[in-house]
Formats: C-alpha cells, sequence, structure tokens
C-alpha cells in the first residue's frame, strides 16, 4: 500500500507539478478506485471495453487454450458474412455485427502489403446484429437492419461491419455507415435509426479507391456520438440517444480517419478527445466546442486516444511521420510543436518515430505497450516515453491489425493469421504462451466474467475456465448462472416484449427534454 500511495504521488507531482500529501494521495486513491478504474466484470460496453482502455480486472483468464482439444474453450457459435466489428458484452449477452453477401468464403487478404485497391463487389448484403448468450453462445435473436448492395466499396483488408456497437446496458447502438445508425433494445426491437449520408474513409490521395468506414459511436450523458472524418464534409456530430435526434454537430477541416473518439475526465473537465491528421484534440461533448489540436502525425489516423495516469496518449503512422506522444488534459490552443523535441506545458512528452499504425495502444498501470504492424512490440514508460523494450511478436512476416487487450497482468496480442500471444505485463519482456485459434482473427478481443471472447472471420470464441460463472443478470429476472433462456424467450416469441424496453422512462424524459427546449426558445 505504501508503494501504491508513493507511485500515486509521483504521478501527481509528474503530470501536474503539485505535491501531494500522503493522506491526499490515499483519498484520491479511494475516490479513483471507484470513479477510474476499468470494470471488474460485467460489462464491455463498446470498442476495447470501458472508455477504450482495452483492460479488465479480476478475471482469472487463461494463459493458454487448445482450439483442437477445446481447452478452455467455453463454447464455439459460427458467424456468417464478413465483419471485423469487435464484439461487446453486457448483461449476460455478446453482440456481433456482421455484413452477409451470401458467399460462404468471403475475400479477405492479409498480411503486410500497401495496396490502396477497394474489393469489387455488387452483390446485395444484409447487415445483421446478432445477439449471444454469453453462457453458451447459442444465438438468441438476429436481425437484419439493412438490405442493399453497399454504397461504399470496402479495402481488402476490410469488411462492411467494421465499426464496433456500443451499448449503455438497455440499448444497442449499431453504426453501418453509409447505411445508417440503428438503436436497438436489448430484445432487438428497433428504437431508431438515423441516415449519416454517403461515409467514405478511402485514402484522401486516391479518392477512387474507397475503403469503407469503421469509426466507432460512443456513448456519453445521453448523447452517441461520432466521429465522421471522410472524403467531404467531416464532422462531430451527436444523437440523442433515446430517440436518434441531432443534438449538435461540429465540421472538421480533416482527412479521413478511422479513428473512435474517447472521453476523457480531466481535473478541470470533461473532454471528447479525437484522433486526426490535421487536427487531433479535445472538445467539448456538450456542443462540440473545440479546445484545443495538435496537427501532424500519419495521414491516416487509426488508433483510438487513451486517457490514464492522468495523460491523454495518441498515436499514428502513416507516411513520414508516427508520433507517439502525451499530453495533459485541460489544454487550450494549438499545440503542435515545432521540431521533433520540443514539449510544452502541455505535452507530457513528444517521441516522433515510435507511433503505431492500426493497432490502438495499450496503456496499463505504469506501462505503454505499442505493437507495429509487423509484430514489433515495444514497452514505455507511460509517464515520461521512456523505452523499456523493443521485441518481436511472431515471424514479422504476418499483420496485426486487432489492438491488444489486458488483464490481471497479462497482455494479450492477436495476429492476423489467429495466432494469439500471452505477455506479461511488466518493463521485461516475457511471452507466457502461443494460442492458434486456427482461423484469421483482424477484430479486437473483448473481455469479460472470465472470458476472453475473440472473432475470428467465422466464429466466435469463449476462452476460459469451465468453472467460471457469470457475475451479472441476464434481464430475464432469471439467476444468470445457468440460464439465459428468459432473453431467448423474449426475443423469439415476443418481439415487441415491453419488459426490454428501456427501463429508463425513456420516452417520458425525452418529452420533457423537447418541453424545456421550447420554453427556452
Amino acid at each position: 500500500m505504501t508503494r501504491c500511495l508513493a507511485y500515486f504521488q509521483f504521478v501527481w507531482s509528474s503530470v501536474f507539478g503539485i505535491n501531494v500529501p500522503l493522506i491526499s494521495a490515499c483519498r484520491a486513491i479511494v475516490a479513483l478506485s471507484i470513479c477510474s478504474l476499468p470494470a471488474t466484470a460485467d460489462q464491455w460496453p463498446q470498442f476495447r471495453g470501458p472508455n477504450a482502455s482495452g483492460i479488465a480486472s479480476q478475471q482469472n483468464l487463461p494463459d493458454a487454450w487448445d482450439v483442437e482439444s477445446k481447452e478452455n474453450i467455453r463454447w464455439k457459435t459460427p458467424i456468417t458474412g464478413l465483419g471485423l466489428a469487435s464484439p461487446i458484452v453486457s448483461g449476460g449477452r455478446v453482440f456481433i455485427v456482421t455484413a452477409d453477401n451470401g458467399e460462404a468464403e468471403p475475400k479477405l487478404r492479409l498480411g503486410l502489403y500497401g495496396n490502396i485497391a477497394s474489393v469489387e463487389d455488387d452483390r446485395e448484403h444484409e447487415w445483421k446484429l446478432l445477439c449471444l448468450s454469453q453462457i453458451s453462445g447459442e444465438v438468441l435473436w438476429e436481425r437484419t437492419l439493412h438490405r442493399g448492395v453497399p454504397t461504399i466499396k470496402r479495402h481488402t483488408k476490410a469488411s462492411h461491419a467494421n465499426s464496433t456497437p456500443v451499448t449503455d446496458g438497455e440499448r444497442i447502438v449499431v453504426c453501418l455507415g453509409s447505411e445508417g445508425l440503428h438503436c436497438l433494445d436489448f430484445c432487438g426491437n428497433l428504437l431508431w435509426k438515423h441516415d449519416l449520408g454517403v461515409l467514405d474513409s478511402g485514402y484522401f490521395a486516391a479518392p477512387a479507391a474507397q475503403w469503407e468506414f469503421a469509426a466507432s459511436p460512443i456513448i456519453h450523458e445521453g448523447m452517441v456520438i461520432l466521429q465522421c472524418d471522410v472524403q467531404e464534409n467531416s464532422r462531430l456530430v451527436a444523437f440523442d440517444l433515446c430517440d436518434g435526434h441531432e443534438r449538435w454537430r461540429r465540421s472538421r477541416d480533416d482527412v479521413p480517419t478511422w479513428s473512435t473518439p474517447t472521453i476523457v475526465h480531466g481535473p478541470s473537465r470533461t473532454e471528447l478527445v479525437v484522433n486526426g491528421y490535421k487536427h487531433a484534440g479535445g472538445y467539448d461533448p456538450t456542443d462540440g466546442t473545440p479546445l484545443w489540436k495538435i496537427s501532424g502525425g500519419g495521414d491516416i489516423p487509426v488508433p483510438t486516444p487513451l486517457f490514464a495516469n492522468g495523460l491523454i496518449y495518441f498515436s499514428s503512422a502513416h507516411g513520414s511521420s508516427r508520433p507517439l506522444f502525451a499530453v495533459r488534459p485541460g489544454a487550450t490552443g494549438d499545440l503542435t510543436p515545432t521540431n521533433e523535441t520540443e514539449n510544452n506545458d502541455a505535452l507530457a512528452w513528444h517521441m516522433q518515430k515510435e507511433g503505431i499504425y492500426l493497432q490502438t495502444p495499450l496503456v496499463y498501470e505504469e506501462h505503454l505497450y505499442a505493437c507495429r504492424n509487423n509484430g514489433l512490440l515495444s514497452c514505455y514508460d507511460a509517464l515520461t516515453g521512456e523505452r523499456h523494450y523493443r521485441k518481436r511478436l511472431g515471424s514479422g512476416k504476418s499483420g496485426f491489425t486487432a489492438s491488444p487487450v489486458a488483464a490481471d497482468g497479462k497482455l494479450y496480442f492477436t495476429e492476423e493469421d489467429g495466432t494469439v500471444y500471452t505477455v506479461e505485463h511488466g518493463a521485461e519482456f516475457k511471452l507466457i504462451a502461443t494460442n492458434e485459434m486456427d482461423e484469421s482473427c483482424m477484430a479486437t478481443p473483448a473481455i469479460a466474467d472470465g472470458l476472453l471472447i475473440v472473432r475470428t472471420t467465422k466464429h466466435v470464441y469463449a476462452i476460459g475456465y469451465h468453472s467460471v460463472e457469470l457475475a451479472v443478470n441476464d434481464g430475464s429476472g432469471a439467476q444468470p448462472q445457468n440460464q439465459v433462456s428468459g432473453a431467448g424467450q423474449c426475443a423469439t416469441t415476443a418481439p415487441d416484449c415491453k419488459s426490454c424496453q428501456p427501463k429508463c422512462a425513456c420516452q417520458q424524459n425525452c418529452r420533457q427534454k423537447r418541453r424545456r427546449m421550447r420554453r427556452h426558445r
């Protein structure tokens, strides 16, 4: 405990320049343990879990497993179509998005290459949301959200279902890019949908090369927020979670990106933080007002910003620059450094050549982990940027696209060919295990209730010790340890079941808000 307090004092003084008395440090740790740490068991509600941290605790996940012998494989569920959206988990359910054109073997080109070509496919697709039992993997229900020929072509290494859905525990919001934004309840009933127009996130230097759309929605204070950086009319947009009407919109002068925004609860204010090439930075999440910006870096930004240790971490790597840097929350103005070594009051540290391209880094306690496309893994001091090690995962001939996740001192890195590497958390590299999924894998895994949930190209796997029981209720009113039949019955025999409607008097709240807005006009 004394070491923990000392570490907290060091973080606070290093980041904010404030000397914290020991008793204040103790009180702050208690507060942080309640408000800031990753969820312990029951939810993985969005891309990379709570606040995109990629971290869960108290999971007791296995180091190793075997797909062929089924050792530590809880269940395996086939999924038709093609989707690179990550699984999310809530209330005993696992939600999966896919786009199905009827092909048994959808084309997906893996590996390390620089081809910018699009896939030519004019077949009709069905975009589906599937709800699986977290206990058994049984498909409780599936809903077709859209049917038609895709508006935008996809990259050879992408799908037409790239964006990970998000949930508040009562609703699921699914972004299908040009095929719209859809909100459903936990029974699969459509609550609302919104036409987003054409969203083309292809290469800005070659507009004919269409790559589909990949930014995932997030939920904050009753709003669904989406970063739409596209070929024309880039913007941030916030929609009302209750009924889907647009709450605010902020234009952005930026090239297409594939990044998902992050909410940062800093010491002085809450910020909506986004990655970008011309404009990475912070916005006021209540109305989209810009707060600060930093320009430059990789010209196809993909990684999601992260908030940990009182710092906001950014990475990008495409073109001539690949920065990795940390910003103190609460900044204002333009923070762009004038040279590679410059730091300022808002920039805690900045390294021009250490960034990564496709994966979102992982900040776990005082360490930052960043894995390049070719498996070159680096570990840094998250407070100073000093590198602890650089080691290779795999042969260097296969790609790494899925972002890493971690739990209980173990890191999981997924190679595109389906190899999952278990690495020990710490300043010294230690490979614990190498696991083969026997299928390619490009989606970031989820962690919940002692399960590592891995989506491959054809299946969803739940990996864990067989003695693990769910720590959450499935929404059916029954005890979740043994069954989720209530959810399955609700979805299959009563699709308009009112028991699965949001429990927060949503429509009443919406009416009250609209009345207040009219009174203030």
